[in-house]
């Protein structure tokens, strides 16, 4: 595995995904080392030391998060979090279409580190190549001796089950996930227990993003004191950031943490489409703050930079949006989008994500009145913080920081019945 890169190592060909393609770039070397050299403690260690973060949006340390688990118990679970749906997002369909093998070896690896028996991948039902690259690599893998009983003719067994989920985007959130897996509704749950206490079943279980764990097998190739050197020291490593909207060349980047943000929307992705200034940025998934051309100046791309300018980082996914954009407009997408992800269970997502709807369908008919301007900062006040999961606050932030940092257009669109600029830019 090279030491410079953690995911964008190879070419992609036909069969750069298969595993003799991986096996020749140093795969399963790592699973290798830790099935005969070191002790579940010592990944658990390794991973802690890397200080990885988690890459699904939450950014939690993922040493922490295994160490949670109370082995003592018994059965112990593991579950992949493949259900990537946050618009903007596509970081990790690329890895289970062009090297599925790195993940299932952190996968494994993971297992190996909290003795878990059983892991489970839980895959966006919408997906299709990515599943049958998946499915093919686990076959391989099965054939190889790689999963099942006595890998590597070790005393570590562990079976990888593939679970296709029916497109819910709250099916992210990891007790909802669980919930899906189990066969009953995608309702989050309250918390605590968190999962890593009870989980599936009642068992002790850890869910981690498939960014996450396709990090893991690096780690103990190289030492987490390697991957700590990467990037930003109090966010180390490498991510993937996907780029899209209205750049030139919209994509998937490898970048390490702290990379400036400008510099991979102005120089890796070619600048915005015809040479426009750029009006905003959606830094970490549609979910995310957005922020003004002015606030991103400075920005770096880690934890820290985000939430010091009032964003997040989210799950990497950058939209990013030139001037000449109805803000209004955009902003209705995403309403709509999360009224119908809604799971309904609680009161203030339920009911405020329909009403923000219909104001901004209502706004963009042309029939828009001032009380309106008001109730779309009140509304999403309201639903801050008062959900079980963060799909609620996923609906919110976008709301109250489009309102206040493009309130012109809004207000224009008001008084006018029209947009500012006379609507969207076109990619």
């Amino acid at each position: 595995m090279s030491g410079d890169r953690v995911f964008f190592t190879f070419d992609t060909t036909g069969d750069s995904h298969s595993l003799a393609a991986y096996r020749s770039r140093g795969g399963y070397e790592a699973l290798a080392k830790a099935l005969t050299s070191l002790q579940p403690n010592d990944v658990t260690q390794e991973v802690t030391q890397s200080g990885l973060r988690g890459r699904g949006g939450a950014n939690f340390p993922v040493g922490a998060k295994w160490s949670f688990v109370d082995r003592k118990r018994g059965v112990v679970y593991l579950c992949c979090n493949a259900d990537e749906g946050e618009p903007g997002t596509f970081k990790d369909r690329w890895i289970l279409e062009h090297s599925p093998h790195q993940l299932i070896e952190g996968i494994l690896l993971a297992a190996y580190a909290l003795g878990a028996r059983h892991a489970f991948v839980y895959i966006r039902g919408e997906f299709d190549l990515p599943l049958r690259r998946l499915r093919s690599a686990l076959e391989e893998a099965r054939g190889a001796g790689l999963t099942g009983e006595r890998i590597l003719g070790t005393a570590f067994s562990c079976d990888i089950v593939v679970h296709r989920g029916a497109g819910a985007y709250v099916c992210g959130e990891e007790s909802s996930l669980i919930n899906s897996l189990e066969g009953k509704k995608g309702y989050p749950r309250n918390k605590p227990p968190f999962p890593a206490v009870k989980g599936f079943y009642g068992a002790p279980t850890v869910v981690n993003n498939v960014e996450t764990l396709a990090n893991v097998a690096w780690i103990v190739a190289h030492g987490g004191a390697a991957y700590a050197a990467l990037g930003n020291k109090a966010n180390p490593g490498h991510r993937l950031f996907g780029v899209s909207g209205h750049v030139n060349r919209p994509g998937l980047y490898e970048r390490p943490t702290g990379y400036p943000m400008k510099t991979l929307i102005f120089e890796d992705a070619g600048g915005i489409l015809g040479g426009r200034p750029l009006k905003a940025v959606i830094p970490g998934g549609s979910s995310t703050p957005v922020l003004t051309a002015g606030e991103i100046e400075t920005l770096t791309l880690d934890a820290a930079s985000l939430q010091q300018a009032g964003s997040m980082l989210g799950s990497g996914g950058l939209i990013v949006i030139a001037e000449g954009t109805c803000m209004v407009h955009l902003l209705q997408v995403l309403t709509r989008f999360y009224r119908h992800e809604s799971c309904g269970q609680c009161t203030p997502c339920r009911e405020g994500t329909a009403w923000m709807d219909d104001i901004l369908a209502r706004v963009v008919d042309g029939r828009g009145q001032s009380a309106d301007l008001a109730n779309l900062q009140a509304i999403p006040e309201g639903i801050l913080g008062n959900t079980l999961c963060a799909l609620g606050d996923a609906a919110a932030m976008p709301v109250l920081s489009f309102v206040k940092k493009f309130g012109d257009e809004f207000e224009y669109f008001v008084a006018n019945r029209r947009s500012l600029n006379g609507g969207c830019l076109e990619a």
